[in-house]
């Protein structure tokens, strides 16, 4: 079977829509003034009722007054009689039937159903048979009402009891016709048919006209998406269609098909672009053509003082004011559309910042600007970092150079020591004297060296999965002893949630131990350490912290320097290990210290589940036992 063309299914859509209007429009009409003629007959018929009812009371009262309802049930006869007789009940019956062509008949009927009085003189004593109310055809449905109209000619009645002194005697019965609605209501419904058909053809003729109009377009939106698909039709042939909608729809399968793949590849680079944005140190803003800003980074809340929520999607003045000097910077510059190089401000509340706005453009037309803000104090401690790095890094090539030289020569001082004893039988105790600070100097050099060439060696961390909690603890329970000594009071606040972290447990003990150990002879006179273990971002961490005198600034650039120390039998290499062990450990070791409050040490570590499973690998140069400065 032939499948119809997109113009024909247009053409019978448009005209099946047209008949269903015309149609339901029709009907509703028709409904209405069916609905609306019955109860006008009904309200008609009980009118009449009433006035015949009223009639028929005023002539029992005038020719029976003092007779009872009891008398008039049991001698109808002749109610009948007075009824019949009486001039204003037959006028009444009469001008009825005169001046009203819809109603049939009007009766007053015994409770037996005999008539007593009628319209028609020779229905008159004889029994009325019921005949269909006319109330269930008004309230009935509008088939129901048609098939009233268009089928034969029936009576329909409308009945009002009739009662004397409150006691029931007859009914007054209204008879109406339907004759008269069928040749009222008959010509209207076919009009509205006709109606209903010429609409139809109208509607062929418009939905021919229509569909020529409305499919023009369609060539020149296929020739476009031809264009846009033609990647996409070099990989997959098209479709066989039949009509012009077929082919637009298969190339626009096509092109959704694209659009889909590159959603998804969208949502894959702003699950990346949010996550990266999140762990962001720098504060980043970017800004539409028109200055609105649509992409905000975690860190710009802390520069900005607002939260991200209240700055996407506003304009730059809506954001920064004239009231702070980034607002003020950042107007002018958008105002001038002058870009601003890397320059650092002080802001208001004294905190120093690095600030730079780039305007964005592509082909030469501007299509964006990107706000960067990063701590200054944060850039300058990161280069310090780095330069520690370089120089530690430096010191460790030096180191294994030098020990590798030292040893040799320590080596052969030692025997050839060693054999001046043997053959000196009778030494004089001065000599002997020399000969002992000479062979203790040479053990001491030679554990500086072995330290050297320790601290130089690579290592092979053993990672294994542990809470940081516990290794804090078993850290507390080594270092009490020395913390009692000294009379230091340890208090721990290591939370309720696990922190998992992967480190080298021996490496990363000693590190811990080291700055634990030198903060408690920290406080010779007595005082209070407090180690703290919690989780902030995506990091867990575990802070040391002493009421000791604290750290000068002018040397708190060194301390992580190696052989740099304050104390007279120090090594100044057991900052330089916990350092170089944090790195092993893709961490991060800070420190803050004020002058007469005491400092505190941060070790900051990747929670276990943000990292990836990794194999032991060599990945810097050993530890070794501990030593504090």
């Amino acid at each position: 079977m032939p499948r119809l063309r997109l113009k024909t299914k247009l053409v019978l859509a448009i005209s099946g829509l047209v008949f269903v209007l015309v149609a339901t429009l029709s009907c509703l009409y028709v409904s209405q003034i069916l609905r609306q003629r019955i109860n006008q007959s009904y309200d008609n018929a009980d009118f009449i009722a009433h006035e015949v009812l009223h009639a028929t009371r005023h002539a029992l009262e005038t020719e029976l007054p003092n007779r009872s309802a009891e008398e008039s049930i049991r001698q109808p006869d002749s109610i009948a009689v007075i009824l019949q007789q009486d001039n204003s009940v037959n006028s009444l019956l009469q001008s009825i039937v005169g001046y009203n062509p819809e109603v049939y008949d009007t009766a007053l009927a015994s409770r037996s159903g005999i008539a007593l009085v009628h319209t028609d003189a020779s229905a008159v004593d004889k029994f009325m048979p019921r005949r269909p109310a006319l109330s269930a055809l008004r309230d009935g449905g509008f088939l129901a009402q048609i098939r009233a109209v268009y089928g034969p000619a029936r009576v329909y009645e409308v009945t009002l009891p009739v009662q004397r002194q409150g006691e029931p005697f007859g009914e007054i019965r209204v008879g109406l016709s339907t004759l008269f609605l069928k040749q009222e209501l008959v010509p209207q419904l076919n009009r509205a048919l006709l109606l209903s058909g010429i609409a139809v053809l109208f509607s062929l003729v418009v939905a021919a006209a229509l569909s020529n109009f409305a499919l023009r377009p369609l060539g020149v939106i296929a020739r476009r998406l031809d264009a846009m698909t033609v990647a996409t039709e070099k990989l997959e042939p098209e479709a066989e269609k039949t009509d012009e909608f077929g082919a637009v729809s298969n190339r626009i399968d096509r092109l959704g098909r694209q659009m889909h793949d590159v959603r998804e590849v969208f949502s894959a680079l702003k699950e990346n672009l949010d996550q990266l944005m999140s762990t962001l140190q720098d504060g980043l803003i970017l800004f539409t053509r028109d200055a609105r800003i649509v992409l905000v980074s975690a860190s710009a809340e802390r520069f900005i003082g607002r939260p991200r929520g209240e700055m996407l999607g506003r304009m730059v003045e809506e954001v920064f004011n004239d009231s702070s000097l980034l607002g003020r910077i950042v107007l002018d510059a958008f105002a001038l559309r002058q870009e601003v190089p890397a320059r650092e401000i002080e802001m208001e509340q004294g905190r120093r910042v690095q600030l730079a706005l780039d305007f964005i453009s592509e082909r030469g037309v501007p299509i964006g600007a990107l706000l960067t803000v990063r701590d200054a104090e944060s850039v300058r401690r990161i280069e310090n970092e780095i330069e520690l790095s370089r120089r530690l890094a430096a010191i460790g090539r030096l180191t294994s150079g030098v020990a590798h030289e030292v040893k040799n020569p320590i080596n052969a001082i030692v025997i050839h020591l060693e054999i001046l004893r043997e053959r000196l039988l009778q030494i004089d105790p001065e000599t002997r004297r020399h000969m002992d600070i000479i062979n203790s100097e040479i053990h001491r050099l030679d554990r500086v060296v072995k330290t050297l060439v320790d601290f130089s060696r690579p290592v092979e961390l053993k990672l294994c999965s542990l809470d940081i909690r516990s290794l804090a603890s078993e850290v507390i329970a080594l270092a009490s002893p020395e913390a009692r000594s000294h009379k230091v009071e340890v208090i721990q606040d290591m939370g309720e949630l696990p922190l998992p972290v992967r480190v080298d447990t021996d490496l990363m003990k000693q590190a811990v131990l080291n700055v634990v150990i030198n903060a408690v002879q920290a406080m010779p006179d007595g005082g209070t350490l407090s180690i703290r273990a919690f989780s902030a971002s995506q990091a867990a961490v575990l802070e040391v912290h002493d009421t000791g005198p604290g750290i000068s600034p002018e040397i708190r650039d060194k301390i992580f320097h190696l052989y740099f120390t304050t104390k007279k039998s120090g090594s100044g290499i057991g900052l330089a290990l916990t350092y170089r062990a944090m790195q092993l450990h893709n961490g991060a070791l800070d420190l803050d210290s004020e002058a007469g409050k005491g400092t505190t040490f941060r070790f900051m570590l990747p929670l276990a589940a943000q990292t990836a499973e990794r194999n032991a690998e060599p990945l810097g140069e050993a530890a070794i036992p501990p030593q504090h400065q």
